[in-house]
């Protein structure tokens, strides 16, 4: 067995040699520290700055890399090892494969206390170390599968503060020579150390940024923009989506307000911090089509195409009612032919705490956290529209909330229509039976409010859609 030193620096996915080893695999003796996680090829050698070394490109111009996943994951795991792969794949002209006879390619285990990867492919198989009790994050996954790109222009960045690092940790700061692909330094790249990183003195930073020191640096949401850039630069990949991931923020079609080119296809991940998506439109205007199939928007409730659809096809003009993910993710699809175009778009998106937009014709939701109790200072949203000629009905199943006068603490509000404007169906707290409410158009709104004080179970809802539904409006309660 070869034995490897563990030396954690922030890279990306570039490689060592892949004949850099003459053995299909290699067996590894891991020494861990608090934060490493960099495997390094036991020959010492290194080929950061190595264009032969990248994982090869297909003729499609995809980047293939085959893994094998552990058995020790649960499923729940799984699925968000998956979802970490989608931002890649939406975004990049990567792609994470299941391996089936692949020489090389990349082996994640759940053994080993720890997070750690080689940095790039080194030919046969690889490890990479994401344990189930500590490194199953959306970020930091994708930090470790993201090993490639570490700046060797690091120092005109930020300071190294060796007097409050240990002489044993010292090495996790050694640079390499590396292709900094022509972009700006990424503080907040996925694969960027913390401030305190290695730190041997309570409240001192070993890391601080030039020339203002309050800059955040590092995190473990999930990729950065530039890390994307930085990706689709070192393989050159052509088409590549936008990712949008500030708590709030403005997308638009290309050229807006100016009319959007022909024969293209853009898409936009938007990813907040925390919460769930709100996007709402405030411009809409793309070529009109027979179920859109010429130029239309389309919206997913997730990261990828493969995602549930908040929105099919849509074209047309006129505003699209507010939608909100169920998740912090959201992903906006937006196509041209090689004909007629229009202005295209323009929306705002916001981080909100919970809530929903609903298009489908039926579907269960509850109260965040459902049946245990919900949290303080809460204020959700959803909002379920039906096709022009249908009606919805409503029906809560369970209801506990705080009990007060006009329910002046907690309150479920439902609304007969689009937004607060509408009229007021029923205001509730307190416990009630099981009651189904009808609207008298297309749309309905439902507002959750809850303060600092006494969380209940909430609520159980179900809604179905009708053409002759009758029309029951509730007095305030």
């Amino acid at each position: 067995p070869r034995t490897v030193r563990l030396s954690p620096n922030f890279f990306l996915l570039q490689t060592l040699p892949p004949n850099s080893l003459t053995q299909p695999s290699i067996t590894l003796t891991l020494q861990s520290s608090p934060l490493g996680d960099i495997l390094i090829h036991p020959r010492g050698r290194s080929a950061i700055n190595c264009v032969s070394c990248l994982w090869p490109k297909s003729a499609d111009g995809t980047v293939l890399i085959p893994y094998n996943l552990s058995s020790g994951y649960s499923q729940q795991q799984v699925s968000l090892f998956q979802n970490s792969l989608q931002e890649f794949h939406t975004l990049t002209c990567i792609r994470f494969v299941p391996r089936t006879t692949e020489k090389d390619f990349i082996s994640i285990l759940s053994t080993g206390g720890i997070c750690a990867s080689f940095i790039g492919r080194i030919g046969g198989e690889q490890q990479v170390y994401l344990d189930s009790g500590s490194c199953m994050s959306r970020g930091t996954i994708q930090h470790e599968l993201e090993h490639n790109v570490h700046r060797s222009d690091r120092d005109d960045f930020v300071t190294i503060m060796t007097q409050f690092i240990s002489p044993d940790k010292i090495g996790n700061f050694d640079k390499m020579d590396t292709n900094n692909v022509g972009l700006e330094y990424d503080y907040g790249s996925v694969m960027h150390y913390p401030g305190n990183a290695f730190s041997n003195t309570s409240g001192q930073a070993t890391i601080v940024p030039k020339p203002n020191p309050s800059i955040p640096i590092g995190q473990r949401i999930g990729l950065s923009p530039l890390d994307v850039s930085k990706i689709n630069r070192l393989y050159q990949c052509d088409d590549s989506g936008l990712l949008l991931n500030s708590a709030n923020g403005t997308v638009t079609s290309a050229n807006y307000p100016s009319t959007y080119p022909n024969n293209s296809t853009s898409v936009w991940l938007i990813r907040t911090p925390s919460g769930q998506v709100s996007l709402q439109f405030i411009a809409f205007d793309v070529q009109f089509s027979t179920d859109c199939v010429s130029d239309y928007i389309k919206i997913f409730d997730g990261p990828s195409k493969a995602s549930p659809v908040l929105l099919d096809r849509t074209c047309g003009m006129g505003l699209i009612p507010q939608l909100i993910s169920s998740t912090s993710q959201m992903l906006i699809e937006f196509v041209s032919d090689t004909s007629i175009t229009a202005t295209g778009f323009k929306a705002t998106y916001t981080s909100v705490q919970c809530g929903g937009a609903f298009y489908a014709p039926g579907k269960n939701f509850t109260s965040p956290g459902y049946p245990a109790a919900y949290s303080p200072n809460m204020n959700c949203i959803w909002k379920i529209t039906a096709p022009a000629g249908y009606k919805i009905s409503l029906t809560l199943h369970d209801f506990m909330m705080e009990s007060a006068p006009n329910c002046i603490y907690d309150s479920l509000s439902i609304y007969d229509g689009a937004d607060t404007s509408s009229v007021l169906m029923v205001k509730y707290c307190g416990t009630k039976s099981a009651r189904t409410f009808n609207s008298t158009g297309n749309a309905m709104m439902l507002n959750f409010i809850s303060d600092k004080s006494f969380q209940y179970k909430g609520f159980l809802a179900s809604f179905v859609f009708g053409e002759s539904l009758g029309s029951t409006i509730h007095k305030q309660m």
